[in-house]
């Protein structure tokens, strides 16, 4: 994805593609592949795992193979549903024509994309011969018969599953309603039998019977049926109980079931809110039946599943409540009841409505503040996390009455502030994070000022606590650097943590005020000094954790600092600069300090030298986390202080040449965003021998590299090194008259040459070509009008470029020259604007040309340059683009780029042509009024276009909503629809009729589809544009139904399949 002002570029040391978002690059692996296992079964019991391929989220430009026929043998171990292992298969395989996409059938993936998948011969599955209905009976049977016949516990599990799969996918296609009730009984049987175990097997079976009754409308007496039938012994207890439990869960989150939605919410009425009474009065009966009962973990469960249809208060004030409380103080069921009770405290969340719930709560909640010391005493983890949680919960469910009434529910707070204080290993404060936060946004209003105050003291405590748990793992050695013993995980996820906690912090520093929280952190600095600051020597620093910790806390707080603030600040800054230089982490933790609180310094002068010169001595380092530090403080230096800076500029370059070639590639971008900001404010006189006296080197170095580049490594270097140059054109822009030589630019005349050789010599390396593009796409945006004596050349390279590499980049930078050499531009020469256009049309033939020769799949980036280049045009120059005879063929090209996948060219498209539609109405992407005339023809040419192409654009368009797109491509789906309703709105409807006739047997019914087609035609009936409007929430409502329901066809569209685009120009 591109934006304004950024770029892409590939990482040297990791060979990753990094996406330049201008706050922070996002990596993705340019060779990643993700093999996702999808299963089959049939007759054969033979099972055979095939690996299907999924494109990364942000491919390389190049796109990988997909790799070919091939197969894996799948092993068992593990026997928990939906999560096999590895272990014996005993010689079970199975290979076939059945397939729920994961081993628990509930979907395919995040954007449920069409994959090819193989088998063993090498062929598509949609090559294999088609089976009779006797072969699926055959199915079902077989199916049925492992469960009652096999031995292994591994063959049953992945039976139960299957026939989850089958009842959830082809229940409705392959078994009639007739054969139902004897369906249902054979499950019942199966439960029967499995009652006792193994559990994955049961709860599988629960949860086919739960989606058999879902679907079997005529079953109205769910609950009596299943008691009646499982018998009423202990081990047909666990059964029942496992079947209350998915029943909810399978009602309201397996939506694949092919029930339209009014069936779907009749049937959820009848089996969850006609039954909730009768539910919890089987609850009340199991738990006052035994000890045993009142304290099992599946009754907890079943309470928490059903906690979404039951009113909290019949809970609350039934003698499950007790049940629950007794759970929590049993060690055996504590996790259990613990989750049931945090569910019921975030079910009373809408304070005002639960207020007697929540009084009737509060003491219960609070009877367990005891158990925290005891569980802490006892070293029970897992117990002291359960038990936060359940404060935790509470407290953010409460908040808002906390803020109210903060002197009632004061004992809550202390208990979420005492979890935290008890938390030695930090293993369950990550937990209060959210309540503090939630509450610090009510603190902070002025209405709730009063509850600031009196709670004000609480997070002067939690100050004090977390300054203490951001200190690193103390050691007996001061100077020991592994303080994780190695587990280099286990020190990320600290770090991580820590940032966490900053947020915390920064919680805190609202409510108290940001004076109060420096303070603390001053006071910790000064108490580390007064007891071992002469202790510290050059190769020693004692307990420097203690220092460390207030100086990370300062850095998480910086943010909050304004720069007029002289309260504690000039006490701190002198106290840091003698940071002992010798313990890297105190180095990098003042460093970063610094680099924090630029922007204050920049406000007060007398304390820049010292920490700037602190800064420069750290490049001595040969510490890489010390360099990186320093680069990134640097910056942020040069950035903010450019103007004080100013002066050392020549002194700068000194310091700059010397150190650039020790730093990594990050730390080198950084360090020369630094200088290229303090030579940006220099006057415009001197901006051109500044240029030279900085870049000069710099390209000198560029020369060599490229003359030595003859590896990918080295090539990646030189693609990162012209990068440098592209940060002296985005900051170095002096100002001067329009009529006069820009400086800068004279200076990039002179550079020109020596990246259109490099270019021409490296055509073929799409890092090198998007860097040259990228340095030549900001000099024409902030240079503008100005660069145009370089725009010549420019455009021939960019053209030449395209041709010969197919590229996008070279259109990303042609969007530039056209936007900003428009007609509507200031200060452009008569006669440019006509020939940018001209050869804006030269690039798109060129691309057409190659849309024609390779499918949409090969070239996703090519797309979004290019409809991204479209938009920009259509947008400058429409009274040009739609008339010419190039608009037809780009149209069509879009909609054949619907086929596509991705979410990046997928949505260029879909924007292009909702672009291209507000032309066809009164208000379109270009103000109207400035089309004069012009604009009752571009609105003929534009309705004349969707008539003709229209049916291809509503086929593709839906076919992408319902089965192919990213799901963020859907809003900009619906509103292309719309814009064809609003337009052309009796053909619109046919089109899509005819489209949702084209679906795949058995995916919808006839009724369905007439009932979509009234509606519609009912909101087009409608006297006002509202009523057009509500046409696309159906839409919407329909395409998210469908493609929840079922997962994408293997053997591909079918008649819902984009047709080529053919280009003759």
């Amino acid at each position: 994805m591109k934006r304004e002002g950024t770029g892409r570029t590939y990482d040297v040391r990791r060979s990753s593609y990094v996406v330049d978002d201008g706050r922070r690059s996002v990596r993705t692996s340019t060779n990643e592949r993700t093999y996702v296992p999808t299963y089959y079964v049939n007759v054969n019991l033979n099972l055979t795992v095939r690996y299907s391929y999924v494109r990364p989220s942000f491919p390389s430009r190049t796109p990988d193979p997909v790799p070919g026929p091939g197969t894996r043998p799948y092993h068992y171990g593990r026997t928990e549903p939906g999560n096999p292992g590895t272990g014996n298969r005993n010689g079970l395989t199975v290979t076939g024509w059945f397939v729920p996409a994961v081993p628990d059938g509930r979907s395919v993936g995040p954007d449920r994309r069409r994959r090819p998948y193989y088998d063993d011969g090498g062929r598509t599955t949609d090559q294999r011969t088609k089976k009779t209905s006797s072969t699926y009976r055959h199915a079902w049977t077989t199916t049925i018969s492992i469960l009652q016949s096999s031995p292994e516990a591994e063959a049953q599990l992945f039976a139960a599953t299957t026939l989850k799969g089958k009842i959830t996918y082809d229940l409705a296609t392959q078994i009639s309603e007739s054969d139902l009730p004897a369906l249902r009984s054979q499950i019942l049987l199966l439960l029967k039998k499995f009652a006792a175990g193994p559990k994955p097997v049961r709860v599988q079976l629960c949860v086919c019977l739960a989606i058999l009754a879902i679907q079997m409308q005529t079953w109205k007496d769910v609950l009596p049926t299943v008691v009646a039938a499982l018998g009423n012994d202990v081990a047909s207890h666990a059964c029942i109980l496992d079947f209350l439990r998915v029943l909810p869960e399978e009602v309201t989150e397996g939506r694949k079931i092919t029930l339209s939605e009014e069936d779907l919410a009749q049937r959820t009425s009848e089996l969850l809110a006609d039954n909730a009474e009768q539910v919890v009065q089987l609850l009340v009966n199991y738990a006052q039946s035994s000890p045993a009962a009142a304290t099992n973990p599946q009754l907890f469960d079943c309470i928490s599943s059903w906690l979404r249809e039951v009113p909290v208060n019949v809970i609350v004030n039934s003698p499950l409540m007790n049940a629950v409380m007794h759970g929590v103080a049993d060690d055996k069921s504590l996790a259990a009841a613990a989750d049931c009770l945090g569910i019921i405290c975030r079910e009373t969340k809408d304070v005002d409505d639960n207020l007697e719930t929540i009084q009737a709560l509060l003491p219960r909640v609070l009877e367990l503040r005891p158990r925290i010391q005891a569980l802490v005493d006892d070293d029970d983890t897992d117990g002291f996390k359960a038990i936060t949680r359940v404060f935790a919960e509470a407290g953010e469910s409460w908040v808002l009455i906390i803020a109210r009434q903060p002197q009632h529910f004061r004992p809550l707070v202390d208990c979420l502030l005492e979890c935290c204080a008890r938390d030695k290993d930090r293993d369950v404060i990550g937990y209060t994070f959210s309540f503090w936060y939630e509450l610090k946004q009510y603190l902070t209003l002025d209405h709730y000022i009063e509850a600031r105050l009196q709670l004000i003291d609480v997070f002067a405590r939690l100050v004090d606590i977390l300054l203490k748990q951001l200190e690193y793992p103390h050691s007996d050695d001061p100077n020991e650097i592994d303080l994780f013993d190695g587990d280099r995980e286990q020190e990320e996820k600290f770090r991580e943590f820590r940032h966490h906690m900053g947020d915390t912090l920064k919680d805190a520093c609202e409510v108290m005020g940001v004076a109060a929280c420096l303070t603390k952190v001053h006071d910790a600095i000064k108490v580390w000094q007064d007891k071992y600051g002469s202790q510290a020597t050059q190769t020693s620093v004692p307990h420097w954790q203690s220092l460390e910790a207030p100086l990370f806390a300062m850095r998480a707080m910086g943010r909050m600092v304004e720069s007029n603030d002289s309260s504690v600040l000039p006490q701190i800054f002198p106290l840091l600069v003698q940071i002992p230089i010798s313990n890297e982490k105190l180095r990098f933790a003042a460093i970063m300090v610094f680099g924090r609180y630029t922007e204050w310094t920049a406000a007060h002068p007398d304390f820049l030298e010292p920490q700037f010169q602190y800064i420069v001595s750290s490049f001595q380092s040969d510490s890489q986390e010390i360099l990186r530090a320093a680069a990134q403080s640097f910056k942020y230096f040069c950035v903010d202080c450019k103007q004080l800076l100013g002066q050392q500029v020549i002194q700068l370059q000194a310091f700059y040449d010397q150190i650039l070639d020790k730093l990594p590639d990050p730390s080198k971008e950084e360090i020369t965003e630094g200088v290229a900001n303090v030579v940006g404010v220099q006057k415009a006189e001197d901006v051109y021998k500044l240029l030279k006296l900085y870049c000069d080197p710099l390209v000198q170095r560029l020369m060599n590299k490229a003359n030595n580049a003859t590896d990918n490594k080295a090539k990646l270097d030189l693609a990162d090194h012209i990068n440098l140059l592209t940060y002296f054109t985005q900051h170095v822009v002096p100002y001067v008259p329009s009529t006069a030589e820009n400086p800068a630019v004279k200076y990039w005349q002179e550079v020109f040459p020596v990246l259109s050789t490099i270019l021409d010599n490296f055509i073929d390396f799409v890092p090198i070509c998007e860097r040259v593009c990228r340095c030549w796409r900001f000099m024409v945006i902030w240079y503008r009008t100005a660069i145009t004596p370089l725009l010549a050349p420019m455009a021939n390279k960019l053209a030449e470029g395209f041709a010969k590499s197919k590229q996008g980049c070279f259109l990303w930078a042609t969007s530039a020259i056209l936007r900003e050499f428009s007609e509507e531009r200031e200060h452009v020469e008569d006669g440019i604007a006509e020939n940018i256009y001209v050869f804006f049309e030269a690039q798109a033939t060129s691309v057409l040309r190659t849309m024609s020769d390779l499918p949409p799949i090969d070239l996703p980036d090519v797309i979004e340059d290019f409809y991204r280049l479209l938009i920009d045009a259509l947008l400058y120059y429409p009274t040009k683009l739609i008339p010419s005879p190039l608009f037809i063929p780009i149209f069509q090209a879009a909609i054949s780029a619907l086929s596509l996948e991705k979410q990046e060219p997928v949505s260029a498209a879909l924007h292009y042509i909702r672009d291209v539609l507000t032309y066809g109405g009164p208000n379109p992407a270009r103000s109207g009024n400035e089309l004069g005339p012009a604009g009752e023809q571009l609105r003929q040419i534009v309705k004349q276009l969707l008539l003709s192409q229209g049916e291809a654009l509503v086929k593709q368009t839906l076919a992408g909503m319902m089965i192919t797109f990213p799901r963020d491509c859907f809003a900009d789906g619906s509103g292309v629809l719309l814009g064809m309703f609003q337009l052309v709105p009796a053909e619109t409807t046919e089109w899509v009729d005819r489209t949702i006739r084209m679906l795949p047997a058995g995916t919808i019914t006839p009724a369905e589809a007439d009932r979509l087609l009234a509606k519609i035609r009912e909101k087009l009936q409608g006297t006002d544009s509202a009523s057009v409007r509500q046409i696309r929430a159906l839409l919407q409502d329909f395409t998210n139904t469908y493609r929840r329901r079922y997962v994408a066809p293997r053997d591909g569209l079918g008649l819902l399949e984009a047709a080529r685009f053919h280009f003759e120009g």
